[in-house]
C-alpha cells in the first residue's frame, strides 16, 4: 500500500495557520488560528473516506469565508508533527511552533472525534508517532507523548496493545543502540500513559493483566544508566501504589530493596521519587515500613535538609504527615523526636529568596488590588439538611495550610509554561516546605503532646526575641503549630506568652504581624473560656482587641491574616462574644469603608461567622443601625456579574437568619435581586446551550441566590415571606422548577433546600405548584439515575430532596396519597442500599415515617418490607421533632398492619423504650396504643417482653404501663 502523502498547497496553508496560533508576535493571527484549531476538532466530518477541515474564523462578529478544505486532517497534523519537510523554508522557531500546534490539535481531535477517524488514518498516526519519539527537541517528544497517551485513553488498552512493548523496549534500550533522547522520550510517554490509563491497565483481558508485564519492566528500568529514565520509571510505579494492584503487591519486597538502593542515587529527581514512594507505601503497606523506621527517619531528615532542591526537601517532609495518620507507625517515631523536631523547626524559617521578597513589605493598604491578585471565588452551599438539624461544619482557616489550590492541570490545547502563572500571584498561597513542616509539627504535637513541646521550648526561648525577623517569625509559627496538640502543657506558659504575642502585633515587619495574628487565633479558645473575669479582661479582651485593630493594619496581608484569625476567634468563642458585639461591628464597618476587593471577601466571612454564633443579638436596634447600612452600601456597589456576590450573598444569608424580622427593612430589594440573578443566569444558560460560541454562565450565582432566598423566607414573618414569593417576577416557582433539573449538583442541592423551606414557611404559595414539582422531586430520588463519578455531591442533592419531601408531606397531608407508591419505591431503595451514606438513609427514613402520618394506609401494604430497615436507619438520629414525627407515622402505619412488624417487633420495642423526647402527647399515645394492641394479640406477651433487657422492660412499664 502506497504511503500517504499530503497536498503541498493545503499543507502550506495549514502550517501557516498552525504557526500563527502559537505566535506571540501576531495576536490577530493567533486569534484566527485558534479558531481554526477549535473548528478542526468540533467540525470534523467524513466524506468519501476523507476528512474535511472546516476552518471558520470569527472577526468583527461576522463569519469569514470557509477556508479551503483539507482531506484527512488527522494525517496532515501527524505529518506536520512528525515529518515537516524543510522545503517549506520555515525558520527553526516557526517550524517548532507549527509542529507544537499540530500536536495540540491532533490530540484534541483524537479526544473529541476518535471514533470518527478511519482505521487507516489511525494506523498512520500510530506508526508515525513512535518514530517521532526520536526527535532531538524535548518539547516535541513531550507533545508526542501527550498524543500517544490520548490515543491509548480513547482507544483503550486493546486498541493499541503494541505500544506498551514498543515503549518499554525503547526506554530500556533493548536493541542496544537506541539514542538517549529516544529512551527518555519513550519513558516519558509511557509514564503519561500509565497516569491516564492506570485503572484499565489493571483490568483482566482474557486472563491477562497488562500490569503483570509492565510493572516488572518498570522496576528493571529504575536501574537504567539514564537518570531521567530511572526517575520516570519510579514515578510510573508510584502511580499504581495507591490502587494496590496484585502485580505490585507481588513485587513489594523487590521494590523496597530497589528503593533502598535508589535512596543514594546521585539524581535529586530520583531521590524525590524515592521519598514519594515511601510516603505512599506508608498508606498501602505500613507493616513493611515499620522495621525500617530508624533508617527512614535518618534518610528523610537528610533529604529535608537538602537546601539545593526545595522540591526534594518538601517530598521528604511529607513523610511525617503520612506517618501521622497511622497510630502504630507514629508511635515508633517517639525515640526519634529529638532528631525530627529540630529539622522541622529549621525548615520553618524563611529561606534567603523568601526573605528578600518579603523583607520590608510596603504599607499597601491604600493601594487598589490588581484583578489577577483576587482569588477566584466559589459558592459554598449552606449545607445539606440533616435529620439532626445540625449546622453544617465550617472549614478551619489556617495560616499554615494555606488556601486550597485550584486544579493546575493544563486545559486541552495549552502549552506548559512556567510563565503562565498570573502576574503577581502570591507565592505564600503555595504549599511549600515551611507550611508542610509546620503541619507536621502540629501532627506530632497532637500525637505526642509534652515530648514535642519539651523539645520545642528551648528553640522558642532562643528565637522569640531574636533580632532577625525570620527567626522571630518561625518561632511564632511554631507556637501556633503546637497549639492544638500541646494546649495542656503550653497553658502554664500562656499568661506570659499571650501578652508577648500581643506585643508582636506591633512588630516592624508585616510578616511577623501576620503570623502573630494567626498564632493568637489558635489560642483564642483558651482565652475565651477563662473562668475568672479578671483573667478574661487580662488576656481575652486584649487578644480580641489586638486582632481587631490589625484588621485595619497598614499592610493588606496583615489585614487578611487578622480577619482570618478573628473568624477563628468567633468560631471558638461563640456566644462569649455577645457582650462585645458593638465594638466588633464598629470595627467591621470601618473595614467595609477602607478594604479593597481582595480582603472584602474574608470580611464577609467574619460578619457571617459572627451572625452564626451570636444569632439574635445582631437584631438589637443599635447593632442593626451599624451593620445594615454597611452591607447595603456594598450590596449596591457590586454588579450582578461580580464574583464578589458569592461571599456577599452567603454572608447575607447568615445575617438574615440571625436578624430575623429585623431583616425585613432590606428584604424586598434583596429578594427581588436574587430572583433577577437567577432569571438572568437561566436565560444565559439556555442561550449557551443552543449556541456553541457562547460560554455557559457561572452556576455559583444560582447557588448563592437560592440560598439567600431560603434564608430570607426563614427570617421574615410568614405574611411578608408569602407576599415576597407571591409578588416575585418572574415567578419564583417557575425559576425553581428549572433549577431543580439543573445539571449542576450544587444548584440542585440548594434548590431542594429552598423547596423544603417553602414547604415550612410559605406553603400556601407552594401548594398550587406541587403537581409539577413533585414529578421532578420523585425523579431526583432515583438512585439509578445518579452518576457514579459525582456520587458525593449527588448524595447531598438526594439528601435535601428527601428532607424537602418530608416537609411537604407534613403540610400536604392526605394530598400526598397520589405519590405514595412512587415515593415509597424511591425511599425504600435508598434505605436498603448499603452504599448510601448514613445521613441520607436517616433523612429517607424520616421522610418515609412522615409520609405515614397521613398516608399510613398506603404504606401499610409495604410495612413488612421496610420496617427493619426503617428502625436501623433511624436509630442513630437524636430524639428530635423530626424523629418523633417519623415514629408517629410509623405507629399509624403499624395500626393498619400490625402483622407487618413480625420480623422486627423486638427491635421496635427497644426503639420505643429508648425514645425520650415526647414534645407531643400524640406520639406518646401512639406508642401506647401500639403496645397495648400487641399485648392483646400476643398470647404470652410477658414472655415475649421478657426477651428485652431488664432496663428496657422497666422503661416500657414506667412510660407506657405495659
Amino acid at each position: 500500500m502506497e504511503a500517504w502523502q499530503p497536498d503541498q498547497e493545503q499543507l502550506r496553508q495549514l502550517v501557516g495557520y498552525l504557526r500563527d496560533s502559537l505566535s506571540g508576535h501576531n495576536q490577530k493571527a493567533q486569534i484566527h488560528a485558534s479558531m481554526v484549531r477549535k473548528y478542526s476538532q468540533n467540525r470534523l466530518v467524513v466524506r468519501s473516506s476523507h476528512f474535511q477541515l472546516r476552518l471558520t474564523i470569527l472577526t468583527n462578529k461576522q463569519m469569514l469565508s470557509q477556508a479551503k478544505s483539507s482531506p484527512d486532517i488527522t494525517n496532515y497534523l501527524t505529518y506536520i508533527l512528525c515529518s515537516l519537510p524543510t522545503s517549506l523554508n520555515l525558520s527553526p522557531e516557526n517550524s517548532h511552533l507549527a509542529r507544537s500546534s499540530a500536536a495540540i490539535s491532533l490530540k484534541n481531535i483524537i479526544k473529541t472525534r476518535y471514533r470518527a477517524i478511519p482505521s487507516g488514518n489511525l494506523a498512520y498516526i500510530r506508526t508515525s508517532l513512535l518514530s517521532c519519539l526520536e526527535d532531538s527537541n524535548s518539547q516535541i517528544r513531550n507533545f508526542t507523548g501527550n498524543v500517544i497517551t490520548e490515543l491509548v485513553k480513547q482507544g483503550g488498552v486493546l486498541g493499541w496493545p503494541e505500544v506498551f512493548p514498543a515503549l518499554l523496549s525503547l526506554a530500556g534500550n533493548d536493541v542496544g543502540n537506541v539514542p538517549t533522547q529516544t529512551q527518555e522520550g519513550s519513558m516519558s510517554a509511557l509514564s503519561k500513559v500509565c497516569e491516564d490509563s492506570k485503572k484499565s491497565l489493571d483490568r483482566d483481558y482474557q486472563g491477562h493483566r497488562p500490569l503483570d508485564v509492565i510493572l516488572p519492566r518498570l522496576l528493571q528500568l529504575t536501574a537504567s544508566p539514564l537518570a531521567k529514565v530511572r526517575a520516570l520509571a519510579l514515578e510510573s510505579i508510584n502511580i499504581f501504589i495507591p490502587q494496590k494492584p496484585r502485580a505490585l503487591l507481588l513485587l513489594m519486597d523487590p521494590l523496597l530493596s530497589r528503593l533502598f538502593q535508589l535512596a543514594h542515587d546521585s539524581s535529586d529527581d530520583v531521590r524525590r521519587y524515592v521519598c514519594r514512594s515511601f510516603v505512599q507505601l506508608v498508606d498501602v503497606q505500613p507493616e513493611k515500613i515499620l522495621p525500617h523506621m530508624e533508617g527512614l527517619v535518618s534518610y528523610m531528615v537528610s533529604q529535608q535538609r537538602n537546601t539545593d532542591d526545595p522540591d526534594l526537601a518538601l517530598d521528604a517532609a511529607e513523610f511525617w504527615l503520612s506517618i501521622g495518620e497511622h497510630k502504630n507507625l507514629c508511635s515508633s517515631l517517639g525515640p526519634h523526636l529529638p532528631t525530627i523536631i529540630p529539622c522541622l523547626l529549621e525548615s520553618m524559617v524563611y529561606g534567603d529568596d523568601d526573605i528578600a521578597r518579603l523583607e520590608g513589605d510596603a504599607d499597601d493598604a491604600n493601594e487598589e488590588d490588581k484583578t489577577e491578585n483576587i482569588k477566584p471565588q466559589f459558592a459554598k452551599s449552606k449545607g445539606a439538611r440533616t435529620a439532626n438539624n445540625g449546622p453544617p461544619a465550617k472549614k478551619d482557616i489556617s495560616g499554615v495550610t494555606g488556601s486550597a489550590s485550584l486544579d493546575d492541570a493544563l486545559d486541552e490545547g495549552e502549552i506548559e509554561d512556567s510563565d503562565n502563572e498570573p502576574e503577581g500571584a502570591n507565592p505564600e498561597d503555595e504549599w511549600n516546605l515551611r507550611k508542610c513542616s509546620a503541619a507536621a509539627l502540629d501532627v506530632l504535637a497532637t500525637f505526642f503532646h509534652q515530648p514535642v513541646f519539651d523539645i520545642t521550648l528551648p528553640y522558642l526561648k532562643d528565637n522569640l526575641n531574636h533580632p532577625d525577623w525570620p527567626n522571630r517569625e518561625a518561632a511564632v509559627l511554631a507556637i501556633g503549630a503546637v497549639a492544638d496538640g500541646c494546649m495542656e502543657v503550653v497553658s502554664p506558659h500562656l499568661p506570659e506568652l499571650i501578652p508577648y504575642l500581643i506585643s508582636l502585633l506591633q512588630d516592624s515587619e508585616p510578616v511577623v504581624r501576620q503570623i502573630t495574628c494567626w498564632a493568637l487565633g489558635r489560642y483564642s479558645q483558651w482565652a475565651a473560656y477563662l473562668p475568672d473575669e479578671r483573667a478574661k479582661a487580662s488576656y481575652f479582651e486584649p487578644m480580641m482587641d489586638g486582632i481587631l485593630k490589625k484588621m485595619l493594619d497598614r499592610n493588606k496581608a496583615v489585614q487578611e491574616a487578622a480577619a482570618s484569625a478573628f473568624s477563628r476567634l468567633e468560631e471558638t468563642a461563640k456566644k462569649e462574644l455577645t457582650p462585645y458585639c458593638k465594638p466588633i461591628i464598629q470595627q467591621f464597618v470601618r473595614c467595609f469603608e477602607s478594604y479593597k476587593d481582595r480582603n472584602m471577601f474574608i470580611l464577609y466571612d467574619c460578619v457571617q461567622t459572627l451572625a452564626e454564633h451570636v444569632g439574635p443579638a445582631l437584631a438589637e436596634p443599635e447593632l442593626n443601625r451599624l451593620l445594615v447600612p454597611a452591607l447595603v452600601t456594598r450590596w449596591e456597589s457590586v454588579s450582578d456579574q461580580s464574583q464578589e456576590l458569592f461571599p456577599l450573598l452567603e454572608c447575607l444569608s447568615y445575617v438574615a437568619t440571625a436578624m430575623g424580622e429585623s431583616f425585613a427593612q432590606i428584604a424586598d430589594p434583596i429578594f427581588s435581586r436574587c430572583i433577577r440573578i437567577i432569571h438572568q443566569n437561566l436565560q444565559e444558560y439556555l442561550l449557551a446551550a443552543n449556541n456553541e460560541a457562547m460560554d455557559s454562565p457561572d452556576k455559583d450565582f444560582l447557588v448563592v441566590s437560592l440560598d439567600l432566598l431560603s434564608s430570607t423566607i426563614q427570617a421574615l414573618p410568614s405574611a411578608m415571606s408569602n407576599e415576597l414569593v407571591a409578588q416575585s417576577q418572574p415567578r419564583m416557582f417557575d425559576l425553581l422548577r428549572f433549577c431543580m433539573e439543573d445539571p449542576s449538583n450544587d444548584v440542585r442541592q440548594s434548590s431542594y433546600a429552598l423547596l423544603g423551606d417553602c414547604a415550612v414557611y410559605v406553603f400556601p404559595q407552594l401548594q398550587p405548584e406541587l403537581p409539577a414539582l413533585m414529578t421532578i422531586l420523585i425523579q431526583q430520588l432515583d438512585l439509578d439515575a445518579m452518576p457514579d463519578a459525582e456520587a458525593e455531591s449527588a448524595f447531598s442533592v438526594i439528601n435535601n430532596a428527601c428532607w424537602s419531601c418530608g416537609e411537604i408531606s407534613l403540610q400536604q397531608k392526605h394530598g400526598m396519597a397520589p405519590y405514595v407508591e412512587q415515593l415509597y419505591e424511591r425511599l425504600f431503595n435508598i434505605i436498603s442500599n448499603p452504599g448510601v451514606p448514613s445521613s441520607v438513609t436517616e433523612n429517607a427514613a424520616i421522610t418515609l415515617g412522615r409520609l405515614g402520618l397521613h398516608c399510613s394506609e398506603g404504606l401499610a401494604l409495604h410495612l413488612a418490607e421496610f420496617a427493619t430497615l426503617f428502625l436501623q436507619s433511624i436509630r442513630p438520629v437524636d430524639d428530635t421533632d423530626e424523629k418523633g414525627q417519623a415514629f408517629l407515622g410509623l405507629n399509624r402505619t403499624i395500626v393498619n398492619n400490625p402483622q407487618g412488624m413480625e420480623s422486627c417487633l423486638l427491635d421496635y420495642f427497644k426503639a420505643t423504650a429508648a425514645f425520650k423526647n415526647f414534645r407531643e402527647d400524640d406520639l406518646k399515645r401512639s406508642f401506647q396504643q401500639v403496645l397495648i394492641g400487641y399485648k392483646t394479640m400476643i398470647p404470652n406477651f410477658g414472655g415475649f417482653i421478657g426477651q428485652l433487657s431488664a432496663k428496657d422492660q422497666q422503661k416500657l412499664h414506667n412510660t407506657y404501663n405495659v
